[in-house]
């Protein structure tokens, strides 16, 4: 392991970063009545952490629904974020984005995605230009185990394997599309396996398990920076709660099972691991703990006091709008 102290409360303070976010920021935006479905990503915070952690501000990575870990470990500001939720003007996408599209170009967050897997050539695209350009940046496309067989990460794999693209394609397998059990949607005994079929190594690791994370994640990356090529990540995790904040997750799983991924909580574990060696102190540890508490405070302060977006700011930073005056003849309009 070649973290110094530095460096591992660093992967501790983004974990439990993450952690807050999602069990303070997702009840607060459900006392503010708004309406987007939120999804947590409580429990799978190991795979962002351990990933990010070799990554730049230059390099790419492109999200899902379930996206929030994936930008605080991307180094997206988490005050920004609560914004973001409540649908405020000082949110990354000035509050008409939501939980499901906040992205963040100047830290190289492609942004979270409500379709699935439909940011995975976003990552390609982003890998393609680095590679044209000679810029050195990799590109890492995050996909749940049910966005592993769609279409469009098959199509992407394949083009990014014949180009030689630096781009990690990362799996956060956590046991269920929604509510579907992977192991009935699953052709293979692990998604990594069918890293074969495109030319690419697999890695297939624990990912409640930060320092598997890295390490594998350590070894893909400086492929890609080496041009050697796409690799295929998954990382095997859990969610604590259900799909949606509408969801009831033991109407598909068991008490038992929950309480065996708790027992392997990937903050529990990293406690364990680095307290007993001596590598830093759980005082150390505890104090992250306060700090990452009150900047929870401070961000749910700071988003509950930005204004909302102005009406004119519709218009603004989209594709396609139709003319005012058109707007005015009523929602009966026919499109």
């Amino acid at each position: 392991m070649d973290l110094d102290r530095a460096g591992l409360l660093s992967l501790y303070r983004t974990m439990v970063t993450i952690r807050r976010f999602e069990e303070r920021g997702i009840p607060e935006t459900g006392q503010r009545r708004m309406s987007a479905s939120v999804h947590s990503s409580a429990g799978q915070e190991a795979v962002p952490t351990g990933i990010c952690a070799h990554l730049t501000d230059q390099d790419y990575i492109a999200s899902t629904h379930r996206g929030h870990g994936h930008c605080i470990a991307k180094g997206v500001d988490p005050k920004l974020m609560m914004a973001e939720l409540f649908g405020r003007s000082t949110g990354p996408n000035k509050g008409k984005g939501g939980s499901m599209h906040i992205a963040d170009m100047s830290k190289g967050m492609l942004g979270t995605n409500g379709v699935v897997a439909a940011s995975v050539p976003l990552a390609v695209g982003a890998a393609l230009t680095s590679k044209l350009k000679k810029l050195g940046r990799v590109a890492v496309a995050f996909f749940g185990d049910g966005g592993s067989n769609q279409g469009v990460l098959h199509e992407s794999m394949n083009l990014a394997s014949v180009w030689k693209l630096p781009v990690i394609f990362c799996c956060e397998n956590n046991g269920y599309a929604e509510s579907t059990p992977v192991e009935y949607a699953l052709s293979t005994a692990n998604v990594a396996d069918r890293a074969a079929g495109y030319g690419m190594p697999g890695f297939h690791v624990d990912g409640m398990d930060v320092f598997a994370v890295y390490e594998a994640a350590g070894q893909a990356v400086a492929r890609a920076r080496a041009g050697e090529g796409p690799s295929l990540l998954e990382c095997r995790t859990y969610r604590y709660y259900g799909h949606t904040v509408f969801d009831n997750p033991l109407t598909y799983r068991t008490k038992e099972e929950e309480a065996y991924w708790r027992a392997r909580d990937p903050l529990k574990l990293f406690r364990e691991r680095v307290v007993p060696e001596g590598l830093v102190s759980a005082q150390e540890l505890d104090g992250i703990d306060r700090q990452v508490e009150q900047q929870m405070d401070e961000a749910i302060k700071f988003a509950d006091a930005s204004p909302l977006p102005d009406p004119p700011q519709l218009y603004e930073d989209v594709y396609v709008s139709y003319p005012k005056d058109m707007m005015k003849r009523g929602a009966n309009m026919e499109v």
